[in-house]
């Protein structure tokens, strides 16, 4: 557990951070209130690097979402009315990371796995939300499942350009993560990176086979492909370790 008095700078910059980007119409009301309480749940169950890369995917996600907005919107592809996020979506996104801390905070979940499943969580959360934001913006999609070229924003739809940006973006908060939260050179970095890749994929594949037939919703398809994801890299992790 951390200081206490780190737990309240925690939570002092979750209460400024959920405000301000409720101000900046990045989140409803609702989803201001979901972010403090994600906020609250890491700085008292988990570190203050797991509060910092939750934080930053946070920023970068917000970042990417309200890139050429009025783009977005003109053509309908926006969530919400304005890009803003309800508590469905921050809960979707956040539940996997927070299960894991939790998890992790009251078992035996040695502290490598625990770095790799949480880095997974958010590593796939932060790949499809840049593939959805950037990606739509590429009029040449396809569906996963067949190829098949379909209008952008479909779910199951992958495009060039999204899975480009997405895998370098994955990169790049697999390598930040490990280097905040591990504070090592290894190469089980890779883990996050690989597993939060097929993640983001077996989005799409959820999308096109389920999330299109009304089978579940975007946010289980969310919440599920990364706990999905997640699992599979700590398996993984405490098969070969």
């Amino acid at each position: 557990m951390e200081p206490y008095w780190m737990m309240v700078l925690e939570i002092v910059i979750t209460v400024i951070l959920s405000y301000e980007v409720y101000k900046l119409h990045c989140v409803t009301k609702s989803g201001a209130v979901a972010c403090l309480a994600v906020g609250v749940f890491l700085s008292v169950f988990g570190s203050a690097s797991a509060f910092f890369i939750m934080t930053f995917f946070v920023i970068v996600s917000f970042f990417a979402t309200m890139k050429d907005i009025d783009k977005k919107i003109a053509v309908g592809l926006q969530e919400g009315q304005f890009g803003e996020r309800t508590w469905k979506n921050v809960a979707a996104v956040s539940f996997p990371p927070v299960l894991i801390t939790v998890v992790h905070f009251f078992s035996g979940m040695d502290q490598a796995t625990y770095v790799i499943s949480f880095l997974t969580s958010v590593v796939v959360a932060g790949a499809d939300t840049i593939a959805s934001e950037i990606g739509v913006k590429d009029p040449k999609a396809y569906l996963i499942t067949t190829f098949e070229p379909v209008k952008p924003g479909t779910n199951g739809g992958v495009s060039k350009k999204g899975t480009i940006v997405s895998t370098i973006a994955a990169f790049v908060i697999a390598a930040l993560g490990w280097a905040v939260m591990a504070q090592t050179l290894h190469w089980a970095m890779l883990i996050p990176f690989v597993f939060g890749v097929f993640g983001n994929l077996l989005d799409s594949v959820f999308g096109a086979l389920l999330e299109n037939r009304g089978l579940i919703s975007k946010y289980t398809n969310n919440w599920s492909t990364e706990l999905i994801s997640a699992i599979l890299a700590g398996l993984f992790w405490t098969v070969i370790s």
